[in-house]
């Protein structure tokens, strides 16, 4: 069984609809970031705040490589995990790559009261996040199966999406 890997912005619903995929399909559920702070024992904005992003990345780096050798499971990422090339090269051949597109309205509206986003700590988060599309969206597409919107659905029917557009795909 391949593994799901679901991409996306922060606040796409990776965590939400992957944990609704998995149970729908039986297989377990990992979250990348919540797998890093079990392991380490500190929390996503402190391990910025101590190692900088970039020892955050390569932390994620090392985690999305152990996790991808894994087989039959639902992974949610972190939204900057495609940045690296070597993540990206890693999750496509990990399984198949759903990328959980959502507008930067919808981001906003879904992350205004999360104080466990580092990057938003800013007096602008919006033009952060419009920011962080820009740079992100070519790379989750690069390396997407299938491309999901979930703006103002409920994760249920993105899930039902999922698995139907999911019985589509040709092998590869």
């Amino acid at each position: 069984m391949l593994n799901l890997i679901l991409v996306g912005p922060m606040g796409a619903g990776k965590s939400t609809i992957g944990r609704l995929l998995a149970k729908e399909l039986r297989l377990p559920f990992k979250d990348s970031d919540k797998e890093i702070e079990q392991r380490t024992g500190a929390n996503i904005p402190w391990i910025f705040d101590v190692e900088g992003e970039q020892g955050f990345r390569d932390r994620e780096e090392a985690m999305l490589a152990e996790l991808c050798e894994l087989e039959g499971m639902v992974l949610a990422t972190g939204g900057g995990a495609v940045l690296r090339d070597a993540n990206r090269r890693t999750l496509y051949g990990g399984g198949r790559v759903i990328y959980l597109h959502t507008s930067v309205e919808q981001q906003i509206d879904r992350t205004a009261r999360d104080r466990n986003r580092p990057l938003l700590r800013s007096s602008d988060p919006g033009r952060v996040l419009r920011d962080l599309m820009a740079i992100r969206d070519p790379l989750y597409r690069e390396i997407a199966d299938v491309v999901i919107e979930t703006d103002e659905r409920p994760p249920r029917l993105v899930v039902q999406e999922i698995l139907q557009r999911l019985q589509a795909l040709p092998p590869r």
